[in-house]
């Protein structure tokens, strides 16, 4: 008794539930229990606002765990690291070991154009015969030979026409046909623009041509030089260093260098925004060593990226075009997600099924290419040319797969069209920053200024060149404020808020608080309590 309060029947608990608890409204059912219409009228009320009250409750817990984030921006202004800048000379090496089978692709080319257009282009387009060939010796890394590699004619450029029935005219486009490993299943690899046909046909043949290389080569160790690429490199006033930037050869772009790789000089801290106080480089843009058909671009290939991280070009960068000064201004944003219930991100990249291809840290585009070379590997038996290789797996080669074209387009028209779950097993990074470009551009040098600045370039890097301003170009990269955007994620509503939520409804409803919830609680509890004692009381009134 000392406990629990007893009551003569269910009756007495509730009038006296209703006399002292702090939930509105409750009493009018005691008060009015003369007054049958009042009391149902007031019961009906009482049980309208519990059916309103849980049904809010059940919208602001399906809103929770829908978990919906709010994009909230602030501005940071400190001084922060120069991005990485990666450059490339679009003129590819011509490697000794392949050169022979890169003429015969070239007069392949020649014949498919004069076929097509009925043009001559040995002259004016091609440069088999040019003594300036660039050519890099591999003799030192064994002896390879290529002897038994041949360029297939199965893969042959043709128009075909098409009848349009509603405009009645004749649509014509270029493409050549790939099978499978039998002979069938063909289609044709067509384009409507010609130029972009014959791009794709030569990159076709150039895969396979590369793919008789070996996989690792010392590339910074075949006789190239930074100063063969750029004449003059300043950052914030002062000359550059050796140590500041990394070579690389991509199979497209040519010859690339990346400065601030790392992003741990002290020396590429940005202190000051502003054009005196960016990366300024002089760069050679010429075209003496060019694969014509590789890339019909003139000037320098740019990027701007974070640091560690695997510059793509083909996706990211952008063209300088040469004789042209271009001042390049970054603005950064910083992107923070939530990841985990809000949405799918990763810190680092080791929670992610698919293993990396490429030594730095995770991108997105790093994780795509990883994801499909590994597919492309497993269905077609050999690797995509321009992407790294798995463990023990070969580059392909039409010699030795005669069907990969046909494996590898399909598949890339299903990662295209989202019907690979690359993008599924990618995800976004939790943390990325992301630069902002805009670009102006002027001739340099000018008529009046040309001759004194070729005479610069001559005496300091031993440029020689007749081709009126055609052959150099001049980049300026800086930051046009130092303060950046930052783009966070916050839940929309958090647990803190849905509890506020939850007692405004109460509120709102009942003008009640916790406490009142504690009284209902005690209420079920003197209700069981008390069943249960006139349980026992009828069972010992039956024994007896």
């Amino acid at each position: 008794e000392g406990l629990i309060e007893f009551y003569d029947s269910f009756k007495d608990m509730f009038e006296f539930f209703c006399k002292n608890t702090t939930i509105h409204g409750t009493i009018r059912l005691v008060c009015s229990d003369s007054n049958r219409m009042k009391t149902a009228f007031w019961t009906l009320l009482l049980l309208a606002s519990f059916g309103m009250l849980y049904w809010q409750f059940a919208l602001m817990f399906s809103q929770y765990w829908a978990y919906p984030v709010v994009l909230t921006m602030s501005m940071h202004s400190e001084p922060k690291m120069f991005p990485a800048i990666t450059i490339c000379n679009l003129d590819p090496y011509r490697f000794e070991l392949v050169s022979e089978h890169l003429v015969q692709l070239d007069r392949m080319a020649e014949e498919s154009i004069t076929f097509l257009y009925g043009v001559n282009t040995s002259a004016s387009l091609f440069h088999m015969n040019e003594k300036n060939i660039h050519i890099k010796d591999l003799s030192n890394i064994g002896n390879l030979s290529t002897s038994a590699f041949k360029l297939s004619q199965n893969f042959s450029l043709l128009r075909m026409f098409e009848h349009n029935n509603i405009s009645g005219r004749r649509h014509s486009s270029v493409g050549f046909r790939l099978c499978n490993a039998t002979g069938g299943n063909c289609f044709y690899k067509t384009y409507s623009s010609g130029m972009d046909a014959i791009l794709e046909w030569y990159r076709f043949h150039y895969m396979n041509i590369m793919s008789q290389l070996p996989v690792i080569i010392n590339i910074s160790d075949h006789e190239e030089q930074i100063e063969d690429m750029v004449y003059s490199c300043q950052y914030d006033g002062e000359p550059c260093r050796p140590s500041d930037y990394v070579h690389f050869h991509h199979p497209v772009f040519g010859s690339c260098y990346t400065f601030n790789s790392e992003g741990t000089d002290s020396f590429w801290t940005a202190t000051k925004p502003g054009i005196p106080y960016g990366l300024s480089l002089i760069l050679r843009a010429e075209q003496k060593d060019h694969i014509p058909l590789l890339s019909t671009v003139a000037g320098v290939k740019v990027m701007i990226h974070n640091h560690n991280q695997t510059p793509f070009l083909e996706h990211e960068g952008f063209d300088i075009r040469p004789g042209i000064a271009t001042t390049i201004g970054i603005q950064q944003d910083e992107v923070n997600r939530l990841g985990g219930n809000y949405g799918k991100c990763t810190t680092n990249g080791n929670d992610v099924n698919v293993k990396l291809l490429y030594n730095n840290s995770y991108t997105l585009q790093a994780c795509l290419h990883s994801c499909f070379q590994h597919i492309m590997v497993r269905k077609c038996g050999c690797g995509y040319y321009y992407y790294p290789l798995p463990p023990g797996a070969q580059y392909c080669d039409y010699n030795k797969q005669p069907a990969w074209g046909h494996c590898f387009y399909q598949l890339y028209n299903r990662l295209r069209n989202h019907h690979l779950n690359c993008f599924d097993q990618c995800p976004k990074p939790c943390r990325e920053s992301l630069y902002k470009v805009s670009a102006g551009t002027a001739k340099w040098p000018s008529v009046k200024s040309q001759d004194w600045v070729r005479q610069a370039l001559r005496h300091q890097n031993g440029y020689n060149s007749t081709s009126n301003r055609k052959d150099i170009a001049k980049v300026t990269i800086f930051y046009k404020q130092l303060n950046y955007q930052a783009v966070n994620e916050s839940p929309l509503l958090s647990e803190n808020l849905l509890l506020s939520s939850m007692g405004s409804q109460w509120s709102l409803w009942f003008g009640s608080s916790v406490l009142s919830v504690v009284e209902m609680f005690e209420l079920l509890v003197d209700t069981l309590v008390l069943c249960l004692l006139f349980c026992y009381q009828r069972f010992r009134s039956k024994r007896t």
